[in-house]
């Protein structure tokens, strides 16, 4: 059963979860909660510090006991990691205790907006697009396995995608 007021937003890196994330949250006046964010604090260390010496398998076993408890708690708007649903038991959790919403933005975009990020594990390679297409070739099929709605992202300002988010939920409730 969905937790009542929980929305968890889902997509790639670079596609607005934390920013329209925090405008949706403060909108709604709910708690705005990034599993990242979480993840750092409980470990002390910093996302790329985690890759660098536990590898991601160590970053994915953090971020399930995260999702985890995250998704118990009533009344939040929660950015996922762009990798949280690779791993089933997210994906369950995030299903049954809120409204998911993908972010759909193209590799193009996603370039874009990550491309002065340093504190992105995954896009240190010599090949950013060749990874992030490899990476939404696998997640793309797993976002739209969970989500409820599916926003597109590319060219538009958070409160565009805020509204748009907004009037789908109230769709929902009519």
């Amino acid at each position: 059963m969905k937790t009542a007021g929980n929305i968890f937003l889902i997509g790639p890196m670079g596609s607005g979860k934390s920013t329209i994330g925090k405008a949706l949250a403060k909108f709604l006046r709910l708690e705005f909660i990034d599993s990242d964010k979480v993840i750092e604090a409980r470990s002390g260390a910093s996302i790329p510090l985690i890759f660098e010496m536990e590898g991601e398998a160590g970053f994915r076993t953090r971020e399930k006991a995260a999702i985890a408890d995250l998704t118990q708690r009533r009344n939040i708007v929660l950015a996922t990691g762009g990798g949280a649903v690779l791993d089933p038991a997210n994906r369950r959790c995030l299903r049954a205790y809120g409204t998911v919403i993908y972010l759909q933005t193209s590799v193009k975009e996603q370039l874009a907006r990550t491309s002065e990020d340093a504190h992105r594990p995954l896009l240190q390679t010599a090949d950013p697009r060749g990874r992030l297409e490899a990476l939404l070739a696998v997640r793309d099929p797993l976002y739209r396995e969970i989500a409820d709605f599916i926003i597109p992202t590319d060219g538009r300002r958070a409160k565009q995608v805020v509204r748009q988010i907004l009037s789908c939920l109230k769709s929902r409730e009519e």
